[in-house]
């Protein structure tokens, strides 16, 4: 592979000496038709083809190598070849899009993609684009996306952080975002009954999204903690930030940490925490201004509907959190 890309900058240099020469009038040399972009589009439409296949056949042998670990082998090793696959298939897209912008003759500079290296969980909060998510997702972010069910990708900024609570607010900031219509859950400052039913939705395995099913265990967090409450509930390290509903399709709270010593054991930051940041938020200057417009909706339109029905509502209106 290392030959190949050396003999395709070696062709890629001669030709651009070519055209030099041609421009100059050294050599006498036929122009492309068509122009450059359409000129190079066959010039290079095997080189090219070739280079997808090849990181198309790459992706597919890592995939394999993957499913031919053992359960036994160590989770960080399984992480890092996780990792390789989602830079090949991200360099994979590049080269799909560079190709057809030449086939339609578009001069427009292709952005390139940032490989995300961590991720989590984050939900709606304002149909205009805010999402709240976990600090400890975003901490020392670079550069920030959120992914939605359907795969699209969208760059986000953060407009709220607090580190005390565990909180962050981030708004979409991409052109492409559509705003959506109002939440169809709604937020909740009453306290929560020990053995009520709750439920998850999160992003525990990169780009699928999760549905996790427990109950309240402990009206108070880790140490007693007051800001947090303790579910009964299977969480991973991806679905920090995921909403906590009860039955009614309420938000009872975010998933912002597990007990590790325990399984099943996880905390979630109560949703008055989330009204406190807000609220905080319209105090301040120094916060994007749309912020402060922004009102929970403290009524669902959830209520009495099965959870097939109540997860179809809300998937849409759940993002992936991808940071760099």
């Amino acid at each position: 592979m290392n030959r190949f890309n050396q003999w395709q900058k070696f062709q890629l240099s001669l030709n651009e000496v070519h055209n030099d020469l041609s421009a100059q009038g050294k050599i006498n040399a036929a122009k492309p038709k068509g122009g450059k972009v359409v000129y190079l589009f066959h010039k290079f439409k095997k080189t090219a083809a070739i280079a997808a296949s090849i990181a198309g056949i790459t992706a597919l042998m890592v995939n394999g190598i993957v499913g031919s670990v053992t359960p036994k082998a160590p989770k960080d090793q399984l992480e890092i070849l996780k990792k390789n696959i989602n830079t090949l298939q991200v360099k994979s897209r590049l080269q799909d899009k560079e190709i057809n912008t030449l086939k339609q003759g578009n001069t427009a500079t292709v952005t390139p993609e940032i490989p995300y290296t961590n991720s989590g969980t984050g939900f709606i909060i304002d149909g205009k684009g805010y999402l709240v998510t976990n600090y400890h997702v975003i901490k020392e972010a670079k550069n920030i996306a959120v992914q939605n069910t359907a795969g699209k990708e969208f760059l986000a900024k953060v407009v709220y952080l607090n580190p005390a609570t565990d909180i962050a607010i981030l708004k979409i900031n991409d052109p492409d975002f559509k705003a959506l219509p109002g939440t169809p859950y709604g937020f909740t400052k009453k306290a929560t009954d020990l053995a009520e039913p709750i439920f998850t939705l999160g992003y525990p395995k990169d780009e699928e999204l999760v549905y996790g099913q427990g109950y309240l265990s402990s009206k108070t967090g880790y140490n007693g903690d007051t800001l947090s409450c303790q579910i009964d509930i299977k969480a991973e390290r991806g679905n920090s930030g995921s909403p906590v509903l009860n039955s009614n399709g309420e938000i009872i709270g975010i998933l912002n940490a597990k007990q590790k010593d325990a399984e099943g054991v996880a905390f979630a930051i109560q949703t008055r925490n989330i009204f406190n940041a807000l609220s905080d938020a319209r105090k301040r200057d120094d916060i994007d201004s749309t912020i402060k417009n922004i009102k929970l909706s403290t009524k669902s339109s959830l209520s009495g509907l099965k959870s097939p029905q109540q997860v179809k509502k809300i998937e849409e209106y759940i993002y992936m959190v991808k940071v760099n």
